[in-house]
């Protein structure tokens, strides 16, 4: 069902950033006057993970967020040592708490980010901060990693 939300211009030409020139961490978007998707924070190429979690966090309980993160992560490839890899996520962030009419306007709207932003490695679904945390993202990204 799409809610008839627009990605702003400013939205994909700063994801052209994060994805070749890497020069973001993350970067936060949320919803316009229920109109338009645009740029609500991000996070400069030394933020950490945790950083990204925090402000999530101190939204306070009933906002919602989408977040485009480059997550970093050793991972070994069938009898290689580790290797450096780094894949961008794209998170849908509705705490339990918020408005059901947020919600609804946040995951109506998540299929137009998706097509304006090519290229992303993993779409993630959280609700509360243990479906947010470093280990069950890694643990995502892994499952569909190459071996």
């Amino acid at each position: 069902m799409a809610s008839g939300v627009q990605v702003s211009d400013e939205v994909v030409e700063e994801y052209k950033f994060i994805k070749k020139g890497k020069k973001y961490r993350y970067i936060v978007f949320h919803i316009q006057d229920e109109k338009r998707i645009c740029i609500d924070s991000s996070g400069d190429r030394d933020a950490v993970y945790q950083d990204y979690l925090d402000y999530l966090k101190n939204l306070g309980p009933d906002e919602c967020r989408y977040g485009l993160y480059d997550f970093e992560f050793e991972h070994a490839c069938e009898g290689a040592a580790d290797t450096k890899r780094s894949k961008l996520i794209l998170m849908i962030w509705c705490p339990d708490t918020a408005r059901i009419k947020k919600k609804m306007l946040y995951s109506s709207s998540f299929d137009a980010l998706k097509h304006a932003l090519e290229g992303i490695g993993k779409y993630i679904q959280a609700t509360d901060m243990s479906e947010a945390a470093p280990e069950c993202i890694l643990e995502k990204i892994k499952s569909t990693a190459r071996s």
